[in-house]
């Protein structure tokens, strides 16, 4: 099974990394060059455990609906999502924060997948499928960092404060 892992570092206190990592409204952002919309599920602010949400995106030209579900909290230093519908046969995406010395997080992303159609699959997996993801977690590591380290980041969280009520 494909893993791929990506680090950020990021120059800011580990909650709020997390729970920006946590925010769908930031997700939309980070994913705005799929086309990613929410059509089901928590449509703002901060997933919480078991939530769960829709995100349809055009990838290779294709419209693709994913299904995930938060399946692990350990705020703020670890969470999980998993898909519960989606294209893929398994994906599962950890997501974890440490605190360094000089006040930045380390955010780590472990991204697990597998695709459906045996050994096609693999083989897409491998040639296609691992670059475009790795791809697509640093830039959404990057729009995270970008957020965190900036004033943006209240502009969200205050979202995700809205949204919760």
């Amino acid at each position: 099974m494909p893993t791929i892992e990506v680090l950020t570092s990021i120059n800011a206190p580990t909650e709020r990394c997390f729970r920006l990592a946590l925010s769908v409204d930031l997700h939309t952002i980070s994913t705005r060059q799929t086309g990613e919309t929410i059509v089901a599920g928590v449509q703002s602010g901060e997933l919480q455990l078991g939530d769960s949400v829709t995100f349809r995106a055009r990838h290779f030209g294709l419209w693709q609906t994913l299904t995930s579900r938060i399946t692990a909290l350990d705020a703020p230093h670890h969470f999980r999502d998993e898909m519960q519908r989606g294209a893929f046969r398994y994906m599962r995406h950890d997501h974890y924060f440490e605190a360094q010395d000089s006040g930045a997080t380390l955010m780590r992303d472990v991204f697990a997948f597998a695709s459906p159609l045996g050994w096609l699959g693999n083989l897409v997996d491998a040639l296609v499928l691992k670059r475009y993801l790795r791809r697509f977690l640093v830039e959404r590591g990057r729009v995270v960092k970008e957020y965190a380290e900036i004033e943006q980041w209240r502009i969200v969280l205050t979202a995700t404060a809205q949204a919760r009520g």
